[in-house]
Parts: C-alpha cells; sequence; structure tokens
C-alpha cells in the first residue's frame, strides 16, 4: 500500500503567501488522496440496473472527468457518457461500507439517458459563489450527433435543490456534429458565462474549436474564436505520458479544453489538450457582442508554453492560474506577477490528471483517471485499487477559487 500522503520535492513552492515564506515547516504543496478506485461503482438503486452494469462491463468506460466541492464540503464527479451504458452523468459522492460510491444528482430521473430535458453527457461544469451548479451538458452520447434540444446549459440551485434554468444552445452556436462541449466558467458579476468547444465531437471530422458566451441579462449566446488558431489543436502535435504514445493507434486531437476567468474577472485564459501554450483575451472583447469577429481574433495573447499538456484550469481569488500537467503527472500554476509558469505538485500515481478546482479551506482538490489508457488503446489492471484517485493539495491559507475574489 502506498503512502497516501506526500510532500512535493519543491520544499519552498512559488505559490507563497507573505506571512508563510521562509517557513521551515510550511504545508504549501503537501498532497494526499482522498478518495480512490480501482474503478467506478454506483449506489445503484436497483439490483436489475446493477447486474446490468456489471455484466456488460460498462465500467470500463466509466470515467470520472471533472471534481468538485460545495459550500457543505459535498464532493461531486462528473462521468461523461462517452460509451454506452453510463449510469449517470452527474454524481455525488457517498460512503458505502466504506467505500466511496457514486450516485446519480440531482436525481436519478434527472440522468435519463435518451430524455434531452435532462443530462445527457456532463464533462464540464462549475459550482459559483451563490453553491449553484452550472452543468455543461455535452448532449452525446457513444459520440453520436446532439439531439436537438440537448445540448445546454443546467443551473441548480444546490441550497434549495432545484432546478433554476435550462439553457439551449443550437447548433448553430455549437454544431451538432462536431461540437464538444467541454468546460464552463461563471461571471455573475457582469453576467457572463464563457465556455470552451473542443470541437473535436465527430472522430471523422477535422476539429473545430471554438469559444461560446452567454449573456445572463438578454439569454443570448455567441461563439467566437471558431477555428482560430488558439482553439484548434497543434498541427501534427504528439505527446506521451510515461513513454507511451497518446493515443497508441494513431495521435489524439482536441482542440479548446481548458478554461479560467481572472479573479477581476478581466481576462479569460485557456488552451487546447493538443498543445502547450496558454492563450488569453480580455473578456471586455467577448463581452460585446457588437465587437466584430476578426477585433477578437486579434485580441488573444499567447502568454506562453507551459512546458506540459493540459486538460482542466482554474484561477484562484489571488489572479493565479492552476492548470493540470498531462506530461508532468501532476498541477502547475500561471502567476502573471512573474508571468512565468511553475510545477506545484507532482507524483507518478497522477496519471491524466482532469480536472483542478478549489475547497473553502485553501487547498486544490484534483483527480487522475488515465483517460489515455482508458480510452487509447491500452490495457488496464482493473483490480489495481489506485487506477483513479481524487487529490487535495494545500495551496495556501485563505486562497480560494477566483469566485470568491471580493468575499
Amino acid at each position: 500500500m502506498p503512502n497516501l500522503y506526500g510532500q512535493n520535492q519543491r520544499q519552498q513552492s512559488p505559490y507563497q503567501l507573505p506571512n508563510q515564506a521562509g517557513n521551515a515547516d510550511n504545508p504549501i504543496g503537501r498532497y494526499y488522496m482522498v478518495f480512490h478506485w480501482n474503478r467506478l461503482d454506483w449506489n445503484f438503486p436497483d439490483l436489475n440496473m446493477k447486474q446490468d452494469f456489471e455484466t456488460n462491463q460498462y465500467w470500463k468506460k466509466a470515467m470520472p472527468a471533472g471534481v468538485k466541492v460545495d459550500q457543505q464540503g459535498h464532493y461531486y464527479v462528473s462521468v461523461p457518457r462517452w460509451s454506452e451504458g453510463i449510469p449517470s452523468t452527474m454524481n455525488r459522492i457517498v460512503m458505502k461500507d466504506g467505500k466511496p460510491l457514486l450516485e446519480a444528482f440531482p436525481s436519478w430521473e434527472w440522468n435519463q439517458a435518451g430524455d434531452v430535458d435532462v443530462l445527457q453527457s456532463v464533462l464540464g461544469y462549475e459550482i459559483d459563489e451563490n453553491n449553484r451548479m452550472w452543468l455543461l451538458d455535452q448532449g452525446k452520447i457513444d459520440y453520436a450527433p446532439s439531439p436537438e434540444g440537448s445540448q445546454k446549459l443546467i443551473v441548480w440551485d444546490l441550497n434549495t435543490n432545484r432546478l433554476i434554468d435550462s439553457i439551449v444552445i443550437p447548433d448553430e452556436i455549437a454544431p451538432y456534429r462536431t461540437s464538444f462541449l467541454n468546460d464552463v466558467v461563471v461571471d455573475n458579476k457582469n453576467g457572463f458565462v464563457y465556455m470552451t468547444d473542443s470541437g473535436c465531437g465527430s472522430p471523422d471530422h477535422p476539429i473545430a474549436g471554438g469559444i461560446i458566451v452567454y449573456n445572463m441579462r438578454t439569454r443570448t449566446l455567441r461563439r467566437v474564436l471558431d477555428q482560430h488558431y488558439s482553439t484548434q489543436d497543434f498541427p501534427d502535435f504528439q505527446f506521451d505520458i510515461d513513454t507511451k504514445p497518446v493515443y497508441k493507434d494513431k495521435p489524439i486531437r482536441i482542440g479548446a479544453d481548458g478554461i479560467a476567468l481572472s479573479a477581476d474577472r478581466s481576462i479569460l485564459y485557456y488552451c487546447v489538450v493538443t498543445g502547450r501554450n496558454l492563450y488569453a483575451v480580455d473578456t471586455s472583447w467577448l463581452r460585446n457582442f457588437n465587437m466584430p469577429q476578426e477585433e477578437i481574433k486579434r485580441a488573444v495573447r499567447t502568454i506562453g508554453s507551459k512546458r506540459t499538456t493540459t486538460d482542466g484550469m482554474h484561477a484562484d481569488n489571488k489572479g493565479n492560474v492552476f492548470y493540470t500537467m498531462l506530461e508532468g503527472k501532476g498541477v502547475g500554476f500561471y502567476r502573471p506577477l512573474d508571468n512565468a509558469f511553475h510545477d506545484f505538485v507532482s507524483d507518478d500515481w497522477m496519471l491524466w490528471v482532469d480536472g483542478v478546482a478549489f475547497d473553502q479551506k485553501g487547498s486544490i482538490i484534483f483527480n487522475n483517471n488515465r483517460l489515455h489508457e482508458m480510452f487509447g488503446g491500452y490495457e488496464i489492471d482493473w483490480n489495481y485499487p489506485y487506477n483513479l484517485i481524487i487529490w487535495k493539495a494545500f495551496v495556501g491559507q485563505g486562497v480560494k477559487s477566483y469566485l470568491y475574489a471580493d468575499s
């Protein structure tokens, strides 16, 4: 059994708060496992569902994507339906007989596959400062075209456990065939939501990445940076993890994926998976729906190379941007103060760190899910107890999500 606690090799993390700098016992960078699985399992409502799940071995494609925690401390996990047989795409972690199981959230009815009015396939979501969950529904199951009405942004009140809103994302904003709605950030102060579309929803179609902007006040959507170089996969890009090509048979291609909003809501950061650059654009250009598309394209800035491929990102309330490191097997961050990229935590167990978020107590939470092996043609030892892990790492007292910058 491995040591469940680790200390980043960098004893003095570059992420320092003034009152902690130079402290030999500085806890910044300490990390540990919160939950781990050999493979995912659910707290099924009836025996027939469980038997169907087990008999067909649907768990072999059940991958935990994004992990977040709400203000009450409940953990949530999205499991996108990139294959048939996923019991529920949005889930809360519950403990049963000492084991972490997934339970459909907000209900099993709300996770009914084939009903476009409820959740079909969720990858990215956000829990805002008002304890509301914003769920970005990809709509498509097993890479079939998204049925009309299935692509949507669902807003759910976690305090009252009720639906607040459902915003349908039509074909002209996210094409039903090629769209791959990925991740979302929320700006309640200015009334906008930003989403990435990786544009890899059809394996046989060229990548068509872009950014989607939603105006809460006017309830309108706009697609920007469509197939711009910053939202497209880098040409002929290939990368390895532990000398294993990603994927085994042919290189993976994913456009705009990770997204983060600066603490002052003025800068939108984003990146692609098949590339290492971090890009940025001022949100003032995006909030004006009359701004010409060509002007927005010219406003994009290349921050620089993270020196690693990245899946998920999340900004803190101090102005820094945390990003997952696929090649680096961990989490790093970009600090605008010195315009530099820093490694934060890294461990050989962190195979394909997918999402990163914040709790309310100064830590990041993140998960690794071996995506490159599960969907990349490699064999996995399903008896191994640490295939899928949720981690926590201390960042600093008072450090929270960008959503709490003024709290």
